[in-house]
């Protein structure tokens, strides 16, 4: 009896440090879009609470209410715009990237109108992610075309700059806490600072064979990057540009992809590579995983937003779906973390 009551007791001890953290509630709700095969790529919150997303294959932007489940969809002036990258301004307009027709276009919702901003260089023909800074300004990365650019909305002005690494593959981009504008290169292992007024660009060297696709910002000052060539997400410090880097749960063929924080500072993305695709959130605090499946499979979860009411909302561009994530943490009693 006393050697049964050891072993019970050894075997709660070793379930209080060994066990999984499991901390998080992830429920996803998808919508199916009304365009078939529109290849949704980037969602977006607007200040209403409503999710946009482009829908790059139909010519495009689309609004759902999370609330009702209706949705409607803007055609874009121009035909074959392929809009990519989007992003909402304070007064509710929606900005996108055309990455088929060499233009960043704004869509007023209250009318449709939508006015195009063309590039003023041949070379930048291919627009693809952008990111408004604290004063209205526009960055944005040109895939291909190996640019970065500043649009500034209250002239039109845009402004170019060359990535100082030959095929770079200038991909996801934020603003950063400095306030320069930081993105991945997806076509080498560096991350890329922009100066917000000369536009320079300062390169942090990642891990060799690092592929970085998508960045989020954290609430403790740093940046958090999907490294999709080697299955890793990690974590750049701008002031002094330390990498840490952790394996995805998916292994060297998982694929992070799109990527979001949350206030509380935990770290959201998808694993791409995986049929069907991941929904991960990563614990800095615990260095700790956990993993939910997506419904539908996802068919590559491109890029997704967090709300500031804690929500995530996701675009699934092979479903043709895009999803809303309610997320709620497990109360504290009912957890047993990891060491």
């Amino acid at each position: 009896m006393l050697r049964k009551r050891v072993l019970v007791f050894a075997a709660l001890v070793l379930s209080r440090f060994w066990l999984p953290a499991q901390d998080w509630k992830a429920v996803i709700r998808e919508w199916e879009l009304p365009s078939p095969n529109s290849r949704p790529h980037d969602p977006e919150v607007a200040p209403d609470g409503a999710l946009w997303y482009t829908a790059l294959l139909a010519n495009r932007l689309g609004r759902l209410d999370p609330e009702t489940g209706a949705i409607k969809e803007f055609p874009l002036t121009t035909p074959g715009s392929g809009p990519d990258g989007l992003a909402a301004d304070k007064e509710g307009n929606l900005w996108f990237t055309a990455s088929s027709r060499a233009y960043i276009g704004k869509l007023d919702p209250a009318t449709g109108g939508v006015t195009e901003y063309p590039m003023p260089d041949p070379r930048a023909r291919d627009p693809h992610s952008l990111a408004f800074d604290r004063r209205g300004r526009i960055f944005f990365t040109a895939q291909n075309s190996n640019l970065v650019g500043r649009l500034d909305p209250k002239n039109g002005k845009v402004t170019l700059k060359a990535v100082p690494t030959p095929h770079a593959l200038p991909d996801g981009i934020l603003v950063g806490p400095d306030e320069a504008a930081y993105f991945c290169e997806f076509g080498s292992n560096r991350i890329g600072r922009i100066d917000p007024e000369t536009l320079d660009v300062k390169e942090y060297v990642l891990p060799a064979g690092s592929r970085p696709r998508r960045l989020a910002n954290n609430p403790e000052g740093s940046i958090y990057y999907t490294d999709f060539g080697r299955g890793f997400i990690g974590r750049l410090d701008p002031q002094s540009g330390r990498v840490e880097e952790w394996r995805s749960p998916g292994g060297p063929s998982s694929r992070p992809y799109a990527m979001a924080s949350l206030s509380d500072g935990t770290v959201w993305y998808s694993e791409s590579g995986i049929d069907p695709n991941t929904l991960v959130v990563f614990n800095p605090r615990t260095k700790s995983f956990q993993t939910w499946p997506i419904p539908s499979g996802g068919g590559v979860i491109r890029h997704m937003v967090a709300t500031p009411d804690g929500r995530l909302y996701l675009a699934c561009s092979g479903g043709n779906k895009v999803a809303v994530v309610e997320v709620n943490r497990v109360p504290d009693n009912k957890v047993m973390h990891a060491p």
